[in-house]
């Protein structure tokens, strides 16, 4: 091919390109395309330079926007390493696939992290601090997480999947209390009046206190006392399970049903009876809850209550973004549904 039929370089369009056509200066269209507030522009010019923008197919520097706004056009989403299993699992992946539906509709980076409960102060802390982010999710919060309140203190965009009582900060959480009441409740219709509880992990998280909660609901609606002996506290691990479900057999009661308020715990908990030669549902019905994608695939089945961590990634994004433009004020809260799905552990002759 000779030189003089290869195609020019296509030239880049500049903001400048964008003035002429509108017959604007570039300042007027910086203040268009990036949104800046108080900026005294007719409707009729803003219109005029977004259409030649259009019709340029002129991209926004992403630098020079963030000059312009004082944004960094990115968020964050940290996790954080108190829970090893969710870290590595499909609960993050799950939230991270609805988050990044939101921040490509939107234009926005995102920034994951996963820090450690000790380093929190000194991570996100200082990634809003100096600006690097506009705006932070925080998922697996601890109600002790000190470096939280002080975003709080900064009037920091902050956006919470679970919920911290009397912070005045938005979250996205699912109603764990009636789903949890509800598994409860699924047991206590099939007979069982001595159920067990093994937690997922311990009460600093609000998330585990609330399916607690709404154990209790369940057991205080039948009529039938709070029995702390029947209770026992994971790590959020299936050896927790394993361990916690031997306890339990080896209590001088022994429950007839489990409540298991994680999937992944409830993996244990299955092994474990398993090994013990204990039959599922016949001689010990088992109900977990997140509904994991392994949980329809066990033996047997796995009754569990459902929620979905790909809305709640996409509601948190949507309800960051809209607290970053000023759009709801800090303390709204969104709260999911959390559905009962019954399978084959729990009810003796079930059929699909």
């Amino acid at each position: 091919m000779s030189k003089s039929s290869r195609a020019a370089p296509r030239q880049r369009i500049i903001s400048q390109d964008v003035a002429k056509r509108a017959g604007v200066s570039r300042t007027t269209v910086s203040f268009v395309l990036n949104g800046v507030k108080g900026a005294n522009i007719s409707e009729e010019t803003r219109e005029r330079v977004l259409a030649a923008a259009a019709e340029l197919g002129y991209v926004p520097d992403a630098t020079a926007q963030a000059l312009a706004t004082g944004r960094s056009r990115t968020i964050g989403l940290v996790f954080t390493r108190s829970n090893p299993y969710t870290n590595a699992g499909s609960t993050h992946i799950q939230i991270i696939e609805g988050l990044m539906g939101v921040v490509r509709q939107f234009g926005v980076r995102l920034l994951i992290d996963s820090v450690g409960h000790a380093e929190t102060a000194d991570s996100y802390l200082n990634l809003a601090r100096t600006k690097r982010i506009d705006g932070l999710i925080l998922f697996d919060l601890r109600a002790d997480d000190q470096a939280l309140y002080d975003l709080v203190h900064d009037d920091f965009p902050v956006v919470l999947l679970g919920r911290l009582p009397g912070v005045n900060v938005c979250s996205v959480e699912f109603d764990n209390r009636s789903g949890a009441r509800a598994a409860v409740d699924h047991l206590l219709a099939q007979g069982h009046a001595r159920i067990g509880l093994i937690a997922h992990g311990p009460l600093a998280f609000t998330g585990v206190t609330e399916r607690v909660l709404g154990y209790q609901d369940a057991l205080a609606g039948a009529g039938i006392a709070f029995d702390e002996t029947l209770v026992r506290y994971g790590d959020f691990g299936p050896n927790s399970g394993f361990a916690a479900t031997m306890s339990l057999l080896a209590a001088p009661i022994v429950p007839t049903a489990l409540f298991v308020s994680s999937d992944v715990v409830a993996y244990g908990v299955l092994a474990a009876l398993h090994e013990r030669g204990i039959a599922i549902p016949n001689a010990m019905a088992v109900v977990g809850f997140d509904d994991q994608p392994l949980a329809r695939f066990l033996t047997p089945p796995l009754t569990t209550v459902q929620i979905s961590f790909e809305d709640m990634g996409r509601q948190a994004g949507k309800l960051l973004l809209d607290l970053i433009r000023g759009d709801v004020e800090p303390g709204r809260q969104v709260l999911l549904d959390a559905e009962l799905i019954v399978r084959a552990s729990s009810v003796v002759g079930y059929r699909p």
